[in-house]
């Protein structure tokens, strides 16, 4: 069953990749960006920021997600380490990417992050036509019939 939520967790980011990223060792709030994935590498994934971004010093973090159609949200845990190959940085950079560096990627304020994932706690929020009757009729649900949760080592 957490092979299928993995799986949800990973269709829903790839529809809408923004999430909001802190680290956990610092009392800054999380913020927004726009992580770059690979279909092949789901164990980890980039961001593009600058030099003095609150991200940059990196170390433990946490993503969070929403789905765009807010079936599916997540929180991931997992360590953010400057992204250094230069066929990285070059694999995801994109129009929408250079919009932010006044140098492309010569910009010296460019930085980017991988974050290399270790453990996420995933909903999928289906409630089932049960679920969404007793929704509408304000009965009692139960927290099993609002979806799956799971918690799945990345």
């Amino acid at each position: 069953m957490s092979t299928d939520i993995r799986t949800k967790m990973w269709k829903a980011m790839a529809e809408s990749p923004n999430v909001m990223v802190s680290l956990m060792n610092s009392k800054d709030h999380a913020e927004p960006m726009h992580a770059q994935l690979d279909k092949d590498a789901d164990h980890e994934f980039w961001f593009y920021t600058k030099k003095d971004n609150r991200i940059a010093p990196g170390g433990p973090a946490m993503v969070c997600f929403s789905g765009q159609s807010h079936d599916v949200f997540a929180c991931i845990k997992g360590r953010l380490v400057e992204e250094t190959r230069q066929e990285i940085i070059d694999k995801y950079w994109s129009n929408h990417v250079e919009a932010w560096y006044d140098e492309g990627k010569n910009d010296p304020a460019l930085k980017m992050m991988r974050f290399e994932l270790d453990n996420a706690e995933i909903w999928n929020a289906d409630p089932g036509i049960k679920g969404v009757f007793k929704l509408m009729t304000g009965k009692r649900m139960k927290e099993d019939e609002m979806g799956e949760h799971k918690k799945v080592n990345l």
